[in-house]
């Protein structure tokens, strides 16, 4: 059985170059693929292959004290939808730009907002309904086909334009409600939660492990609608048959939730495209000109 892990770990890494050397000791020996960032601050990752060799990876992970105790969340996949194996060293785990904010000690990140699980969650929403918020941690291009019910979606590209956007005054009345930051598996909407509290908003939670832990349990028959979009060969994860479709294609303007990449590869541009559409083999910069390939 093939699997897919996804995980991170915020812990001081003495270090780094020599973790990444042990990772890249250990994953080809597994025939393990995917990515892996090691900074002095932590650790981030998603490697795909056989179920067996994962359970490895995580137990020779477990003999380092400082990779113990970490959240594996798993999903269906394998090493196939992933080109190749890389394993880096970064300033930065998740590129924010912030590593002067981002502080860690052995319990994790210094000043993160209070983790809520799934359940816990919902039991707040019964209790304070409107006053909660969720906020997307994600890429404009991720919230387009799924989010939480009611988010606030910020309007960026990558994660490193989060503290500009955050400053703009639309925001400032969320300084007084109580906050959901949520991402695909924890660790941006982790950081992103500290650097909230930073700026002086006052009811900060992180929903814990992120979209994947909470369609674990309540796919979409919960408080999420729509598709997780997956940086990998899949692209995107449905949590059922009946998943909604919140994306439009650029072509037709039908309900899709299906990113291709374009198929002239100078262009190569993400874009939803409905599966009639993506037959035509466009090439939305071309298309715009009037040309079809």
């Amino acid at each position: 059985m093939k699997k897919v892990i996804l995980f991170y770990k915020f812990i001081k890494i003495d270090d780094p170059v020599k973790l990444m050397e042990e990772q890249k000791l250990v994953c080809p020996k597994l025939s393990l693929k995917g990515r892996i960032l090691i900074s002095d601050h932590g650790i981030n990752g998603t490697l795909g292959g056989n179920k067996t060799d994962l359970d490895k990876y995580i137990k020779q992970n477990n003999t380092n004290p400082q990779l113990q105790n970490i959240h594996y969340k798993w999903s269906d996949g394998g090493d196939e939808i992933f080109p190749k194996l890389s394993i880096k060293v970064r300033d930065e785990i998740i590129t924010f730009g912030a590593k002067s904010e981002i502080k860690v000690d052995d319990h994790g990140l210094i000043g993160a907002a209070k983790h809520i699980t799934a359940d816990e969650l919902h039991e707040l929403i019964n209790q304070k309904g409107d006053q909660v918020i969720f906020f997307d941690g994600r890429n404009s291009y991720e919230s387009t086909i799924g989010r939480f019910k009611g988010a606030v979606l910020p309007n960026i590209d990558k994660a490193s334009e989060f503290l500009e956007e955050i400053k703009d005054p639309k925001y400032d009345y969320l300084k007084d409600k109580i906050v959901i930051t949520y991402c695909t598996g924890g660790i941006r909407c982790e950081i992103l939660g500290t650097l909230l509290i930073n700026r002086g908003y006052k009811h900060v939670y992180q929903l814990d492990g992120g979209i994947v832990s909470y369609c674990e349990k309540y796919g979409d028959q919960g408080l999420w609608e729509g598709s997780l979009y997956v940086f990998d060969r899949r692209m995107v994860i449905n949590y059922s048959d009946k998943t909604k479709k919140l994306g439009s294609c650029v072509f037709c303007n039908n309900k899709t939730n299906r990113y291709i990449n374009c198929a002239n590869q100078i262009c190569n541009l993400l874009f939803l495209s409905c599966s009639d559409c993506s037959q035509k083999k466009y090439c939305l910069n071309e298309l715009r000109s009037g040309i079809v390939i």
